[in-house]
């Protein structure tokens, strides 16, 4: 879990991890760069879980160096990201993951559906990633394949621990998922297994113009593993364009333009 600045949604997002059925985990908490909010709340969790482990970085970096970093502290077989303004909202959430992973050794990573909340915390959708891993190499370069929150991956692929690009500053994710299906199969479960807050305070509103700019050059750097090339690369360059609009007009449209972009690149199905 990597936090910067939200002392004030972080607790939910532990206590989620606190609740799952599956017991044998560790929390990492990456703190980038300093909060001194942060720091005394979670120095009160972990006054009374002693699962839960505090690396501070000292600095501000990117989202790829702070995965790195926790990724480093890391002991488990498996790693499950959980974003610090997200939280599970199923309590078998870790153990169905585990298992699936546990039977089919050929896939690399997991994830599944989840729900979209605002910053109020109502719901604004409930969205499906294509299930099967044909159907998410059909949709992979029009955005990510697997919503981070959701996921559990193998931390050790092929004899060699797993790492982000540093280099991508933007969308560091999308390009770790891109990389991921390079070297096995991916899936997702056709359950709501998060709570994903889209807001327009988030990193991604903000950096619009840099993520444009991450999203051509990763349709362009993944092109030869995956379906679409054409229309992936004509939608990043349209991102981008939008991003050059007057900000007015983008925070105005920012939520509904998301919504269909996750929609694009989404699947239906049943939960369960």
């Amino acid at each position: 879990m990597l936090t910067y600045s939200r002392p004030q949604l972080i607790g939910q997002a532990v206590s989620s991890v606190c609740a799952q059925s599956f017991q044998d985990w560790e929390l990492i908490i990456v703190q980038d760069g300093s909060n001194p909010d942060t720091d005394c709340l979670l120095h009160e969790w972990l006054a009374k879980e002693t699962r839960i482990r505090y690396c501070a970085r000292g600095t501000v970096g990117s989202i790829a160096e702070a995965s790195n970093f926790g990724l480093a502290h890391a002991r488990g077989e498996y790693v499950a990201i959980l974003d610090d303004d997200d939280h599970w909202n199923l309590p078998d959430k870790l153990a169905r993951q585990v298992d699936f992973l546990d039977r089919n050794p050929e896939y690399v990573a997991c994830g599944g559906g989840y729900i979209v909340l605002d910053r109020d915390g109502q719901q604004r959708g409930a969205l499906f990633k294509p299930e099967t891993d044909l159907a998410i190499r059909a949709r992979a370069l029009l955005a990510n394949p697997i919503v981070n929150s959701t996921a559990v991956f193998r931390r050790v692929v092929n004899g060699e621990p797993v790492l982000y690009d540093t280099s991508m500053r933007q969308f560091a994710d999308w390009d770790f998922w891109l990389t991921m299906g390079a070297k096995g199969k991916l899936y997702n479960f056709p359950c709501y297994l998060a709570h994903y807050a889209l807001w327009e305070g988030g990193s991604s509103f903000q950096n619009q113009k840099a993520n444009g700019r991450a999203a051509i050059r990763i349709v362009r750097k993944h092109r030869r593993h995956y379906q679409g090339y054409a229309l992936a690369l004509t939608l990043a360059w349209l991102y981008y364009l939008y991003a050059c609009l007057p900000t007015l007009f983008r925070r105005a449209s920012y939520g509904g333009l998301s919504a269909f972009k996750k929609v694009l690149a989404s699947s239906r199905g049943a939960s369960g």
